[in-house]
């Protein structure tokens, strides 16, 4: 197993609520994501990063020593590094350097299924490593390999600016062409007046236990960053008759590098075109705060802040102190206590999110042709069929439907309201 260093560094100009220790251990549990061996974890402290390491020029001799002690293999940071300062740390610790950014992509690199997943990571790495080439004949499995390396980005071939240019574009065309597969598809969801629930949230929240409690799903659950990468997308049928469909996306994190919520834009358009948000929230995390404001702050990115949201308070199991429960209710307005993993309040959130909808449905009483059964079938899809009666020439049916819908029916001739 790759052993790997840590360098955790705190800049004063980091405008937010996370302490030094806060910042290691997100780093730590993203290595461990990776699938490494964390040997250790040095932590630094600085007004701002000097331009050739970073860090400062002491600190670095120090890591190079504990690198030929511990015997390390890799060396992470928990801040982006330019080309021209990983270039220098690896100089100087004779050791594979690699940046949060490259971090997150080979775990993203791992978990990428589907060719949408892989080509979404492969456009990421690439436009990562696009203003880190200098002059020609570079590798992009330069490192040798690990983390840092894998994934479709790491073929072994000879590239070039101009090359690197050519392939991205031809991810970009290939991602619009899924970008606009799922337009069709959201097209023909909102012709059939079906509402889109996606659920959002910071990584390792609970979002693929929920969707698996909910409707049925296998997404994979893990008890690491980033596990699900690749959208997953079920039907839900409410209590009331009304059909949704419920999608899972991709975890967000604190300042996500701007490129790979661009190389994930048609992934995200999930969100970004969802009638319902649920936020999940893991409240037994101490950072659960920040977390959902580095949530908001991608939803705000991407378009998706002004779309109706409920808070799903999830691990409640973990939680010991219940007190909090109150003032989390506060700060978090429109909101739910649930336990995913142990389905505990999962109905009140089903009925939350019934009750979104509810204004838009109503209920109604049809007569319509004998001949036009396809409309029965229609409503059994789309509403609640509450009493229907069979006679000679028609049937007699009172039904709650969409009122999109109701105004839709009522506009064809064959079809009769009653009082």
């Amino acid at each position: 197993m790759e052993r790997v260093l840590l360098v955790t560094v705190k800049l004063d100009s980091e405008k937010n609520n996370w302490g030094i220790l806060d910042i290691a251990q997100e780093t730590e549990e993203l290595a461990a994501s990776s699938g490494v061996y964390v040997v250790d974890n040095i932590t630094c402290l600085r007004d701002k990063p000097t331009p050739n390491l970073f860090i400062g020029k002491g600190k670095v001799e120090e890591i190079a020593s504990i690198c030929c002690q511990k015997n390390i293999d890799t060396v992470i940071f928990s801040h982006d590094l330019s080309g021209t300062q990983q270039r220098n740390l690896e100089e100087v610790f004779g050791r594979k350097t690699i940046d949060r950014t490259q971090l997150i992509l080979d775990i993203f690199a791992q978990h990428a299924k589907s060719p949408e997943g892989k080509m979404q990571v492969e456009l990421a790495q690439l436009e990562y490593l696009m203003p880190r080439l200098v002059g020609k004949g570079i590798m992009l499995s330069r490192l040798g390999g690990g983390i840092g390396t894998r994934g479709p980005g790491e073929q072994k071939l000879e590239v070039d600016r101009r090359r690197i240019r050519r392939r991205i574009e031809q991810l970009r065309m290939s991602l619009k062409d899924v970008s606009l597969h799922r337009q069709i598809i959201r097209k023909k969801r909102k012709d059939n007046q079906i509402p889109a629930v996606t659920l959002v949230g910071y990584t390792n929240a609970g979002k693929s236990t929920l969707i698996n409690a909910l409707v049925g799903a296998s997404q994979t659950v893990q008890d690491t960053l980033f596990t699900t990468l690749d959208p997953l997308s079920k039907s839900l049928r409410l209590d009331n008759g009304e059909n949704i469909v419920i999608s899972d996306t991709v975890g967000f994190l604190h300042n996500l590098p701007h490129h790979l919520i661009e190389a994930f834009k048609a992934t995200l358009e999930e969100v970004s075109e969802a009638d319902l948000l649920i936020h999940v929230v893991d409240i037994s995390h101490p950072l659960v705060y920040e977390h959902a404001r580095a949530v908001a702050t991608v939803l705000k990115e991407i378009g998706a802040d002004e779309i109706p949201v409920i808070t799903a308070l999830n691990k409640i199991d973990l939680l010991t102190d219940k007190s909090w429960l109150n003032r989390l209710s506060q700060d978090f307005p429109n909101s739910i206590h649930i336990s995913a993993k142990l389905n505990q309040n999962l109905n009140l959130l089903l009925g939350k999110i019934q009750e979104n909808f509810q204004s838009k449905m109503s209920s109604l009483s049809l007569v319509i042709p004998i001949s036009r059964m396809d409309l029965i079938n229609l409503f059994y899809r789309q509403g609640r069929v509450q009493e229907i009666k069979f006679r000679q020439k028609d049937v007699k049916i009172d039904v709650v439907l969409p009122k999109i819908l109701i105004s839709q029916l009522l506009q064809n001739k064959e079809i009769k309201q009653i009082d």
